[in-house]
């Protein structure tokens, strides 16, 4: 019976993006603190649709604002581990990226009461230690590659990547990689940047991204039976009212054509039992062909 997952996620950034960026004058900060404006909407537009999402929430959000997480903690939408500072782990050191994970997953179970199942990297950018730390930690799934569009895999650890070589892929780990794509992400579509080198343009229309991210399911309908999409917004972003509409928009026209709505922990759960089916009735007809 066909299936297509759809994941809303959240990355509930608040300041912790600018700051780590070194933006720290006013009006960074309160771009930021919008969100806290944001987050009531976005629980109740949720609740309209009897939606659980899945929140990737930084340390530095949680114990500045934790007013501004709560309602989605309360609510019982899935609390997961976004770093703690929001630097990028390729930046840090094996300590620092470890104390960045101890730091976030502790933050997490003080307003959660239990330690995160999934993690997305801030910026989604793996350091060549992410992974084994990530399992030693006990995270299950990782959201921060784009190694596929409608299906998990295994994350990989010990690539070997060098200019003037063949690339040589490491070994699969039991961390369950849920891609994203910067494509299904708010935040190039929308979020306007000036930076010392580079202005980031934003301010596209809305309905015109509203109309990819719906493409984006309608042909995952089209190329698998059994599927998972991730859109990834930020509340600070999202929230303004246009893309609040857009975003109700696209729940409803999703809706339409099908989609089951639930938390990446959920997806991951349903993925796994739908590999072991699948695996299971290729044997079944491997032994009857024998």
């Amino acid at each position: 019976m066909p299936r297509h997952i759809v994941c809303l996620t959240f990355d509930h950034d608040h300041m912790s993006g600018f700051i780590a960026r070194g933006q720290t004058t006013p009006t960074y900060i309160s771009r930021g603190e919008y969100d806290a404006v944001v987050i009531p909407r976005l629980v109740a537009l949720l609740g309209r649709h009897d939606i659980k999402a899945t929140f990737f929430t930084p340390g530095h959000t949680i114990d500045s604002s934790p007013q501004a997480v709560m309602p989605y903690v309360e609510a019982g939408h899935e609390l997961a581990h976004h770093g703690w500072t929001h630097r990028l782990p390729a930046s840090l050191s094996r300590d620092e990226e470890e104390e960045e994970i101890v730091r976030g997953n502790n933050s997490i179970k003080r307003v959660s009461g239990q330690f995160a199942r999934g993690y997305r990297s801030p910026a989604w950018d793996l350091s060549p230690h992410s992974i084994d730390l990530l399992l030693t930690h006990r995270i299950q799934y990782d959201s921060s590659l784009m190694g596929h569009d409608y299906d998990c895999y295994y994350a990989r650890q010990g690539d070997v990547v060098e200019l003037k070589k063949p690339f040589q892929r490491g070994r699969e780990t039991r961390l369950v990689e849920m891609p994203i794509s910067w494509s299904l992400d708010d935040y190039p579509h929308f979020e306007y940047m000036r930076m010392p080198n580079m202005v980031q343009q934003g301010l596209m229309n809305a309905s015109g991204v509203l109309e990819n991210f719906v493409d984006d399911f309608v042909y995952m309908t089209r190329v698998v039976d059994w599927g998972i999409l991730t859109y990834t917004f930020h509340p600070h972003v999202i929230g303004r009212g246009h893309r609040m509409i857009m975003l109700e928009k696209l729940i409803l026209r999703l809706g339409e054509l099908g989609a089951e709505f639930m938390t990446m922990e959920r997806a991951l759960d349903e993925w796994h039992a739908h590999r072991m089916s699948r695996d299971n009735a290729a044997r079944a007809s491997q032994a009857a062909a024998e």
